[in-house]
């Protein structure tokens, strides 16, 4: 199909956009033959994807290239008994197979289920089992063979497989010697292109921040959720490079690594890193020449640390950022050295981009913007009741008239969790925030982490951010500890930065620092001191077992 889109320039302003682009949806749709082969027959030398990784390796790839090697990877699975709605886990790291792999599997309309390299055994048997995983497709790791084969130990873990070596005389095979000698043309017979609404595409795994991880299923118009991502929010342009950080194994890939960049005509960038090297990503940047670029907020309060200005930018002309709010002196640091406005969104692995700051916004350092096309956002009160201008309120997406293109169809095999949080037309997204009188939407943390103390509601976010500004702090998650007089207290629980030393003055410090950055109510009663945060296998930090190691301690 012909993917074009309007240009910025077609609509006046913020307004005209949000009332305004809409996306016609075919009858049926499967993207890796109307977008991925149409565009490697009408222009095959364009380029798909640019990878390198940090051992100096590199390759780049046109669209021919992947959909030649789309259709080996398909007759792969085939072989390997992959058929329609099967599902497979991809555990590929940054590695250039995934594109073709995830496409091959596109094609057969199978499942793909991508996974993050840093799962353990209970990991992989827990998703094997919750989504009937038929077969794994792992980067050669020994880590992660052995998780796997310890897993298959307890559920039927099917077919192995693994590229970039290995596979020889082992339960796996070696899935680039299979690709390398199967057809690159598909049999029509295999080709399942008219799949849509009723067939799913993709089972992301939610972070389990509060419980155990959740499936989210996306059918094949899921990608069209992503024109508004790619063109809109990150900008990105025909002939363009794009950078998303992510690993393949998160929904945030699917935002920025294939759908929307390839149907925007944007080459996507990936980098394969063993570890997060501020300089070495920088690098990247400029050698390759990328244009458009997106990073969680973690990441930019690293490379504010780098001497920036010692960095040609000349070809970025847009940055994006996501997975927490950002802290406003991370904004203006790298505004400064860069002359580029951070743009900042909002979004779930159940959604796409719900609000962002788009290109005719001024950006508010720590909003995340204003509602995308297509999302009838609203804030809503424990009483229900839609919020004022100012009141807090759970953020929920109203679905009455129409359901948000690229939003989930519902969790995979859990009917009563989907009704859950998903009922009356009213998708409720469990996360806090309010709304300013220009419509931007602030976030102040997740339903279950709001604080209550005195009367007064707290979000975790700004205190966390206070702390942050601390040079002795060096990650920070704040909680509430129950308190016989005011109900709850906050509670911080600090990283401290190297050279710094716990100690009560060092508490007192950081208290009396919130105190002048923030309110007053608002500082941490309560400082605990630890070497490392609990997080999920996502880096996500785990306040829910934080409360529950404080409760266990009572």
């Amino acid at each position: 199909m012909e993917c074009r889109w309007p240009e910025q320039a077609t609509f006046k302003s913020y307004g005209d956009f949000y009332k305004k682009f809409r996306v016609k949806l075919p009858a049926t749709f499967n993207f890796a033959f109307d977008v991925l082969d149409v565009v490697a027959a009408k222009d095959p030398g364009r380029r798909a994807l640019v990878w390198c990784d940090d051992h100096g390796e590199e390759r780049v790839f046109t669209m021919e290239d992947i959909s030649r090697e789309s259709n080996r990877a398909a007759n792969v699975f085939k072989a390997l008994g992959i058929r329609r709605g099967d599902a497979v886990m991809l555990i590929l790291r940054r590695r250039y197979e995934y594109w073709p792999a995830v496409m091959g599997l596109c094609k057969l309309g199978a499942i793909a289920i991508p996974a993050t390299n840093q799962l353990m055994k209970k990991d992989i048997a827990y998703r094997v089992k919750a989504a009937g995983v038929k077969m794994i497709l792992s980067v050669n790791e020994p880590s992660i063979r052995e998780a796997v084969d310890q897993a298959a130990e307890e559920v039927p873990v099917g077919v192995r497989a693994l590229v970039n070596g290995g596979g020889d005389g082992t339960a796996w095979l070696n899935f680039d010697a299979l690709a390398a000698g199967a057809p690159d043309v598909l049999d029509e017979a295999d080709c399942v292109r008219k799949t849509g609404a009723g067939d799913i595409m993709l089972l992301y795994f939610t972070s389990g921040t509060t419980g155990m991880p959740k499936m989210v299923r996306h059918n094949f118009f899921y990608p069209f959720g992503h024109v508004t991502t790619a063109k809109y929010w990150q900008c990105c342009v025909d002939g363009g490079l794009h950078l998303t950080v992510a690993e393949t194994g998160w929904a945030k890939a699917a935002w920025g690594k294939l759908y929307g960049q390839w149907m925007c005509g944007s080459a996507v960038m990936a980098y394969d890193m063993d570890r997060f090297c501020a300089r070495a990503v920088l690098d990247v940047i400029v050698k390759y020449g990328v244009t458009t670029f997106c990073a969680p907020p973690t990441m930019y309060r690293y490379f504010i640390k780098e001497d920036l200005k010692a960095f040609d930018f000349s070809k970025l002309r847009h940055c994006t950022v996501a997975g927490e709010p950002l802290n406003p002196e991370v904004y203006q640091k790298f505004l400064e050295a860069t002359g580029l406005r951070l743009h900042e969104g909002y979004g779930q692995t159940e959604l796409t981009v719900v609000a962002g700051t788009f290109p005719w916004m001024t950006p508010k350092p720590g909003s995340m913007g204003c509602a995308a096309p297509g999302y009838e956002l609203d804030l809503v009160n424990h009483e229900g009741r839609s919020c004022e201008v100012g009141e807090e309120g759970q953020l929920v997406v109203r679905t009455g008239v129409m359901k948000p293109l690229g939003m989930f169809d519902g969790y995979y095999r859990d009917p009563e969790l989907t009704r859950s949080v998903w009922h009356d037309h009213t998708y409720y997204t469990g996360d806090m925030a309010w709304r300013d009188e220009d419509g931007y939407y602030w976030f102040v943390g997740r339903a279950d982490d709001v604080i209550k103390s005195s009367g007064y509601r707290i979000g975790p976010f700004e205190v966390e951010s206070a702390l942050l500004e601390h040079p002795a702090v060096l990650e920070c998650a704040v909680t509430a500890v129950p308190d016989e007089d005011r109900g709850q207290v906050v509670k911080a629980t600090v990283v401290l930065a190297k050279s710094y030393e716990a100690s009560d003055e060092m508490a007192k410090t950081l208290q009396d620092h919130v105190k002048k950055v923030t309110a007053p109510y608002k500082y941490p009663r309560v400082v605990e001191f630890v070497s490392e945060l609990p997080k999920t296998i996502s880096g996500k930090i785990r306040r829910v077992e934080i409360r529950e190691n404080d409760a266990t301690r009572e």
